[in-house]
């Protein structure tokens, strides 16, 4: 959700404001998900490089994103989306955990959307600690050498309990990951938009869904390949 700081310089405000009107569009988003069927939509909301970025923003941020949950947390339970959090959850204020939690408990049975908040996270991060786990129980003698395989490792990530994405999609003109889903983007369609993220709205996810659905998703294969699977199937 790239371009707040961007979109806030363009209309003379302070970068807060920016992340304040950027929580419109994630209500448009997650309402797009529930109308089109996407069941999983994973926000890039607060990386661990962010830390990094002036206290004053930090802080304001953390506020906003424990007054924003607060918020809208009955609402999204009517509207059957189930919250889900990916990160270094612990580094975050206890404010914001409790919020986090309180939320995750109220939504728990819903099914309509996984709304998943990667809050305070980085791939690089979460790659180390499964490497680490997997280590260890190599060390314990609890697995081989030889047992580690993708699927042993994809255990031990963050995103264990859910599918890979099918679509990333970034805003506000810049085409990198920054550090995101580096494992579970591999075969991921990316799609980039020139949209700042306050102004990102139904409208524009529905472009990226059109986009994403022209496209020949071959995971390793030929078109002549793919086209003899379709045809096997029918």
């Amino acid at each position: 959700m790239d371009g707040n700081g961007r979109w806030a310089k363009k209309h003379g405000e302070d970068r807060i404001f920016g992340h304040h009107e950027g929580v419109n569009s994630v209500r448009e988003v997650v309402e797009a998900c529930g109308e089109v069927g996407v069941k999983y939509l994973t926000l890039y909301t607060f990386s661990t490089e962010n830390w990094n970025r002036p206290k004053e923003e930090i802080d304001a941020l953390m506020e906003l994103l424990v007054s924003t949950i607060s918020l809208e947390a009955k609402n999204l339970h009517k509207k059957g989306v189930r919250l889900h959090v990916i990160g270094d959850i612990k580094s975050l204020p206890l404010s914001c955990q409790h919020e986090l939690k309180e939320s995750m408990q109220l939504t728990q049975n819903n099914t309509t959307v996984n709304l998943i908040l990667a809050l305070s996270y980085s791939s690089k991060w979460e790659i180390l600690n499964a490497v680490k786990q997997v280590a260890h129980l190599v060390v314990e003698n609890k697995i081989s050498y030889n047992d580690i395989t993708d699927k042993t490792f994809e255990k031990y990530l963050n995103t264990a309990h859910f599918p890979d994405p099918e679509l990333m999609i970034r805003t506000s003109g810049e085409h990198r990951i920054s550090n995101f889903l580096l494992w579970q983007l591999a075969y991921a369609e990316f799609y980039f938009t020139d949209v700042l993220w306050p102004d990102f709205r139904k409208e524009d996810f529905y472009k990226a869904i059109l986009t994403f659905q022209k496209r020949e998703r071959r995971f390793g294969l030929t078109g002549e390949q793919i086209e003899q699977t379709k045809n096997n199937k029918h």
